[in-house]
């Protein structure tokens, strides 16, 4: 029967384990590229280490292939937090150099802040004080200026644990009550908890006995259940830190209640192994103080061998000189000195000079023969360790006042830069400034200049028109005299001798008769012709009667007398001069002249053709000539140029430039007009 059940119960472990096995193996297939699967089991403490770096690394992979968002630092801190719990930390430093690269870059001051504090942990890992020292100053000075009040208590609270121990007791005192005070006011029960813990212990090193005792007091009262999870034995930890303190001040039996209270914690073993180990050797400890042998040495013997288990340095060298010091209470003198030997071989080797001094004098005590040896060995090493804590506390004031100073020459430098700044800005609005106003004061000439130009020209045209004018009225005040002299004069003479001829008609002879008529007839003919030349004479039928085409005229003309060029000239008799304004008349006027002196200064030309003619509302000046022409895409634009195209544009007109190499040039200028 035995047997049957036997077999039953194993026919029921393989089910189930296949069960497990097939439903772990269809987690996985369904879940292999989730990337919160690959986080959970990292962290699963029940698998191997192997296993876990396996799945950390798969998750790492999958984040590397990800975009760069706040979401996927997040993810990273995550991947090098597990790494930190497997001590990996080749792993866990390149993953955290990665995400600060990454905050740099995207300037995420908040992600760069917390790998900076990862960064401490990994050199307070590498007994590298100083670093870790420096990474954590940095870290606090960007949560401080970002106001993250917990982030700041937590690195000031890692600060206070590396002064701790590097013995700078007043420094890490200082960081803890930094610590305190930025939290003050805000629910963080957890590091107000350790912070309380880390004074007691600070305090105790000192020797100020009652002010750890009112420190862990204060631990004790902050441990709320809601906030700080029961895995973390908060109490037992206190306990046994009560207890540590009433053992240094004598009082056993007081400690010994500690201790034990401490050690009824449910799941302490399981949960917090190394204090569990702490309170079992330090409730030896007293009980062999107040020479209460009972459990002992087991109780000490159980407490190393877990510690030995866990490789808890510190601890076993604890262990060791507590049973060196029992064995020689019970003058066992040679497990005594062997005790005190291996803690003193252990301390030398973990470089915990403070355990080396109290192995020291535990063997001064033991042998008195080699006593003045021992005390020369504890004065050197006491010394060097004074100096070496002085000098390591002097550090990290050196390294808090060394990255303020950079960081205040950083500012320094950047107000200098934006001074500098503002001050280029300034000079730059200041040039741009005067730029403006004598750009500004340069087109005002220029304007006025344009219209003292065109003031000028019309004051010319004028001129011009005026004298044309005189001219014009000269002749035609001396056309009317010449009709009132051959009106007046002429005629009234030549009608008295028709008259006198018309007298002879009394004679009647018919030689007389047809001189008479002859004479009458010769006379009507010609005051027929005097007559008709009067009229043509008062007729203003003449082109020249038109001052502008007149001017025009004297133009070509001295073309003609000047160039040998022939020019053919054709002006459209439709055109109503007088109906176009002074200023479009000189402006077609300078055109003209500027064309014909371009032509004859570079076109070579053998035949000019300049054409007025009206098309509807525009007045068309057209001017030809076959030289040897030019390139318009090309071809600096002269003053020449500049000037026929400012004068159209003044009237509103536009330009028409036509001219290829060896085939001539053709300019129309249209205009409008009323």
């Amino acid at each position: 029967m035995k047997n049957i059940y036997t077999i039953f119960l194993l026919l029921l472990f393989v089910f189930f384990g296949c069960t497990q096995k097939n439903k772990f193996n269809s987690t996985i297939s369904s879940n292999e590229d989730s990337l919160s699967y690959y986080l959970s089991i990292a962290n699963d403490f029940n698998l191997s280490r192997e296993k876990r770096e396996q799945f950390n690394q798969k998750a790492f992979s999958i984040i590397s292939n990800q975009s760069d968002d706040s979401l996927n630092n997040v993810n990273l801190f995550k991947v090098a937090n597990r790494y930190y719990n497997m001590d990996n930390w080749v792993d866990f430093k390149k993953t955290v150099d990665i995400i600060l690269e990454k905050a740099i870059i995207s300037r995420d001051t908040i992600s760069k802040a917390k790998a900076y504090t990862y960064l401490g942990d990994f050199y307070v890992s590498q007994a590298i004080s100083d670093s870790a020292f420096l990474y954590y100053f940095k870290a606090e000075k960007m949560f401080l200026q970002h106001n993250d009040i917990k982030n700041l208590a937590r690195t000031r609270l890692n600060k206070a644990i590396l002064q701790f121990n590097e013995g700078d007791f007043l420094g890490s005192e200082v960081a803890v009550f930094n610590a305190l005070r930025a939290v003050k006011g805000e629910k963080a029960s957890g590091i107000v908890y350790e912070s309380y813990n880390h004074l007691g212990l600070i305090s105790s090193e000192l020797g100020n006995f009652d002010r750890a005792i009112e420190y862990n007091s204060k631990a004790l009262a902050s441990i709320d259940d809601k906030t700080i999870p029961a895995v973390f034995q908060s109490k037992a930890t206190s306990l046994n830190n009560m207890g540590y303190v009433n053992q240094n001040m004598n009082r056993h039996d007081k400690a010994i209640t500690y201790f034990r209270e401490g050690l009824k914690q449910e799941n302490l073993k399981i949960d917090k192994p190394f204090v569990y180990a702490m309170l079992l050797d330090n409730l030896a400890y007293s009980k062999f103080k107040t020479g209460d042998d009972s459990g002992l040495p087991e109780l000490f013997y159980q407490a190393l061998q877990l510690r030995d288990s866990l490789q808890l340095t510190s601890g076993i060298i604890a262990n060791k000189m507590h049973l060196s010091e029992y064995f020689a209470f019970k003058k066992d003198t040679v497990k005594s000195l062997q005790y005190a030997k291996e803690a003193l071989n252990e301390s030398m080797s973990s470089k915990n000079y403070r355990s080396v001094l109290a192995a020291l004098k535990r063997l001064a005590i033991i042998e008195p023969q080699n006593a003045s040896n021992y005390t020369k060995q504890y004065i050197h090493i006491n010394d060097s360790l004074q100096t070496a804590e002085r000098k390591m506390g002097d550090k990290f004031t050196r390294i808090e006042y060394e990255t303020d100073q950079i960081k205040d020459e950083n500012i320094d430098l950047v107000a200098q830069n934006r001074n500098l700044v503002f001050l280029f800005t300034g000079l730059g609005v200041l040039g741009l400034f005067i730029f403006v106003i004598k750009t500004q004061k340069a087109k005002n000439r220029e304007l006025l200049f344009k219209q003292q130009q065109q003031n000028a020209n019309a004051e010319i045209y004028n001129l011009m028109i005026s004298q044309q004018n005189t001219i014009e009225t000269g002749r035609i005040e001396e056309k009317k005299r010449v009709a009132r002299e051959l009106h007046d004069g002429v005629l009234g003479r030549m009608f008295g001798v028709r008259m006198n001829l018309d007298g002879l008609n009394r004679f009647q002879d018919e030689l007389a008769v047809n001189q008479r008529t002859n004479y009458l007839s010769e006379l009507k003919n010609i005051e027929q012709d005097i007559r008709e030349i009067s009229h043509d004479l008062n007729r203003e039928k003449s082109e020249l009667i038109n001052n502008f085409v007149a001017i025009v005229d004297g133009l070509f003309e001295e073309q003609k007398k000047t160039y040998k060029s022939k020019l053919i000239s054709i002006v459209d008799s439709g055109i109503r001069w007088e109906a176009v304004s002074n200023s479009v008349k000189i402006n077609l006027y300078r055109i003209l002249q500027e064309s014909l002196q371009n032509i004859n200064k570079y076109a070579q030309a053998n035949i000019i053709r300049v054409e007025f003619k009206k098309a509807e509302d525009h007045l068309i000046l057209k001017m030809s000539d076959d030289g040897i022409g030019f390139n318009v895409k090309t071809a600096k634009r002269g003053i020449g140029l500049q000037n026929i195209l400012f004068r159209t544009n003044e009237c509103d007109g536009v330009v028409d430039i036509k001219s290829k190499k060896g085939e001539g040039t053709i300019i129309t200028v249209t205009l409008p007009i009323e």
